[in-house]
């Protein structure tokens, strides 16, 4: 067991990421002077548990690290934060793929989780095959969770299978608009046997009542999976609206308007934009305090959360993410056109949002329905993400 260094994100951390941010996009995945800080800076750890060397924080914990990093750049803040994410899935899971995992430590772990593979009884185990898409982070890993379904063809079951990163394949895919460091290139798995004890079932994992809930007997590993996730995904998006509403700031004590020659700063509609856009982001902040605390407080209580209270959290976050990319495509709109230049940070920042819009998580639309119909008593499919 490796005894990790006590976790901390410094100003000059989010100061690295964004020098670095330009080439990391180029890139097309994080640089190694950012994976090495990264590892470093014992982050990694904040959710692991202590058995393992880790600090065993509660799992509000992560959400203030990772919006911090988006001040830097959403693309490394996005990564790191599932890394950080991935090692508490990771803790779900059994005893002995534990102590297999976390033999030297946290580690870095993708975990692109649509089930789009297949597993296939063979003995104690299975035999895995697949092709899944979204990867995030898998440029630099050294295990991998994938969803796949297993069981035999009569009764099949969604799970989460755990595989060393030598066990896979990558293809090159990731060319996108924003959110180009993440790497989040397609996996292939071909007929790759995987032992029982690395697959935990996703039923498990959504409720909140997975083996590791009760192998560590902490409030942070009986979190359910899809407000977890969903909250942490939100951070970069709403850290990157507040490096915005920074930047927008700073840009109106030296713009000078075209042509009238005024400073903008004296403009009563710029000054209007900076107000709306402080007191929308105190808004969201609020809205993701209440909406932690909830969930914080059952967990804390040993509570079931229903579905509905998973609902409405998946709801929030993606309200969060839906009026910071809102707030930034406001601050930019008034930012003139020097603002879409690619050294401005303020556009690349745009474009990340907009790509985090596009996760399934945050579908707007699909994500206020579930919660409305299950507070109307609505039926739901029973393998929504919730």
């Amino acid at each position: 067991m490796t005894t990790t260094t006590a976790p901390e994100l410094t100003d000059e951390f989010v100061s690295r990421l964004a020098q670095r941010a330009a080439a990391a996009e180029e890139l097309r995945q994080l640089p190694a002077e950012t994976v090495e800080d990264f590892r470093t800076s014992g982050l990694a750890g904040l959710l692991l548990p202590a058995r393992y060397g880790g600090r065993q924080a509660e799992f509000p914990e992560i959400l203030d690290p990772i919006r911090r990093m988006a001040h830097g750049c959403a693309s490394s803040a996005w990564t790191l934060g599932f890394y950080m994410l991935h090692n508490w899935m990771l803790a779900l899971f059994g005893e002995q793929a534990q102590d297999e995992v976390f033999a030297g430590g946290p580690v870095l772990c993708p975990a692109p989780l649509a089930p789009t593979g297949r597993g296939v009884p063979d003995g104690d185990g299975i035999r895995l095959s697949g092709r899944w898409s979204w990867a995030t982070g898998v440029m630099e890993c050294d295990w991998i969770m994938v969803g796949a379904i297993c069981g035999p063809d009569d009764a099949p079951y969604p799970a989460l299978v755990l595989l060393p990163a030598t066990d896979i394949r990558v293809e090159d895919v990731w060319h996108t608009a924003g959110m180009r460091a993440t790497g989040s290139n397609d996996v292939l798995i071909d007929d790759v046997f995987v032992p029982a004890h690395r697959l935990v079932k996703v039923v498990d994992i959504y409720s909140g009542t997975a083996p590791g809930a009760d192998l560590h007997d902490a409030s942070a590993y009986r979190w359910p999976m899809v407000p977890a996730l969903a909250l942490a995904a939100a951070m970069p998006a709403l850290g990157s609206a507040e490096w915005v509403t920074d930047l927008f700031a700073e840009r109106l004590t030296q713009r000078v308007l075209a042509y009238s020659g005024a400073a903008q700063k004296n403009q009563p509609a710029a000054q209007i934009r900076l107000g709306d856009a402080r007191v929308r982001l105190r808004a969201l902040r609020g809205l993701l305090d209440d909406t932690v605390g909830r969930i914080q407080d059952a967990v804390d209580a040993r509570e079931r959360i229903s579905r509905s209270a998973r609902a409405d959290a998946r709801a929030a976050a993606a309200h969060i993410v839906h009026e910071s990319r809102a707030v930034i495509a406001d601050l930019l709109e008034a930012s003139g056109a020097s603002a879409q230049f690619v050294t401005n940070p303020m556009q690349r920042a745009k474009r990340d949002v907009d790509v985090i819009c596009g996760h399934v998580v945050f579908d707007y639309d699909v994500a206020r329905e579930l919660a409305g119909a299950l507070e109307a008593g609505v039926k739901i499919s029973p393998i929504s993400m919730i």
